[in-house]
């Protein structure tokens, strides 16, 4: 059987029954920290930009839209998948480098809420995403990443099996689905040199792509049944290097989405550990900007080629800073959301500090990328004073886990533009998510 003949066996017949407890309470809590980001993301420019032209392209008003109103399900797709991925706070998986959430979830809700499924019918089909985008994800591994944006070539695959799931597509079209949906399986990272807003346009493509691979296998629309491993297929084409056994080890056994991280610093997940370290020295040994001498962060080779600027000239690029995030977080002692601004990006203190950071490769945690996303701080004072700090797992990795009530209070910040209750009425509503009778229920 073909590999995208396995996942197809996979997709039709996983059924809520089949997920373990522990399944079920982590999608809800996905979902929830999926939705924070899209409501904090959706007034951002990117977003309003991309509304405007679903606005302007029209459709039947299928799906509820997270910047307001109700378009086609493609076009709320769109929508909410760019949303979700702009303040840099949705989930990440450490071994696939994939976000799913930005990729599955607004597949999955449209769908859902545009067909009336169930509240089980849609956490079924969000597990099942987020499985087979990490799988594809792993299997290609970092080579693939270095030059390709995962979360969205990997993150389509995921897209359609949780659209084929909805969609209740027998195993034959599945196999369609999923050929053209790699078929179509893109984005490259030159958006980080200029700061651009492509890397959303990546989510939203990836999540509409997906969708539309399905509804046209729906229809009959076929595809090519060895995407994965064809001579010409996704793995040849877009990987040095590949391990196809990542595709089916423990295929319906263990569902991936329970190794799931999720951030609580709004940046690039790679300036994590080293953000994590700088809070902690902050913490311990109450030092302050003026008194270092210089810093000298050690990480895996994605830390240096995605985050080694120590210069952004944008809030956007600071994200994606290494250099500013620790700074950032030793002159403010935090590196949320609001804390990313024009202020701080010219900030003297934060830019003096910068410029004494030097962000290398370290050997010894490389070689344990991505399995584990490490990282050192070593930091010498002016009076000749040497600290030095590891880290394995940042904070909100399953080794070094949040708290359901951590994502609950992440989720009140990020939506505190809310009416009055309206955050409340939502956490209450995705925590009894396998209660709710039809998924057209969940906006209102």
């Amino acid at each position: 059987m073909t590999l995208s003949g396995r996942l197809a066996d996979f997709i039709a017949n996983t059924q809520f029954g089949d997920l373990p407890a522990e399944v079920v309470d982590c999608a809800k809590h996905c979902v929830l920290d999926w939705l924070g980001s899209a409501i904090a993301g959706s007034e951002k420019p990117p977003a309003r930009m991309v509304h405007q032209l679903v606005q302007e392209l029209g459709g039947e008003k299928q799906a509820t839209l997270i910047t307001g109103g109700r378009t086609s399900v493609a076009n709320a797709v769109f929508v909410n998948g760019v949303a979700s991925h702009i303040v840099e706070l949705d989930d990440i998986h450490k071994t696939s480098i994939v976000h799913a959430a930005t990729v599955v979830i607004p597949v999955a809700l449209a769908v859902a809420e545009w067909l009336g499924k169930s509240g089980r019918d849609l956490i079924t089909a969000i597990a099942i995403g987020y499985d087979v985008c990490f799988r594809i994800g792993e299997a290609v591994g970092p080579s693939h990443y270095k030059f390709w944006h995962n979360t969205a070539t990997c993150g389509t695959f995921g897209a359609a099996a949780a659209a084929a799931k909805l969609l209740d597509l027998e195993e034959g079209r599945i196999v369609h689905a999923l050929g053209n949906a790699g078929t179509q399986a893109a984005g490259l990272w030159e958006f980080i040199v200029d700061g651009a807003m492509t890397k959303q346009l990546h989510t939203g493509k990836a999540a509409m792509n997906g969708l539309l691979a399905a509804l046209l296998a729906q229809k009959g629309f076929t595809g090519p049944t060895k995407i994965l491993e064809g001579d010409r297929g996704f793995f040849k084409a877009m990987a040095e290097t590949y391990d196809e056994s990542r595709i089916t080890d423990r295929l319906g056994e263990h569902f991936k989405i329970v190794e799931n991280s999720f951030k609580i610093h709004a940046s690039c997940r790679h300036t994590h550990p080293a953000v994590d370290l700088a809070l902690q020295l902050k913490d311990e040994r109450s030092i302050q900007p003026g008194e270092i001498h210089r810093i000298r962060v050690g990480g895996y080779r994605a830390v240096v080629d995605v985050t080694d600027n120590p210069d952004p000239r944008s809030v956007y690029a600071a994200k994606f800073s290494c250099q500013f995030c620790v700074s950032l977080a030793l002159v403010k002692g935090r590196a949320g959301l609001d804390d990313f601004n024009e202020r701080t990006l010219w900030d003297p203190q934060i830019r003096s500090l910068m410029e004494r950071i030097e962000v290398v490769v370290d050997p010894r945690i490389d070689a344990d990328y991505p399995d584990q996303w490490g990282s050192t701080l070593e930091v010498e004072t002016n009076r000749g004073e040497r600290y030095r700090l590891s880290t394995a797992y940042p904070k909100g990795d399953p080794e070094n886990p949040v708290s359901s009530e951590e994502l609950i209070g992440k989720f009140k910040r990020l939506t505190a533009r809310l009416p009055e209750g309206e955050a409340e009425r939502f956490v209450d509503r995705i925590l009894r998510l396998d209660s709710m009778p039809s998924a057209d229920l969940f906006w209102r």
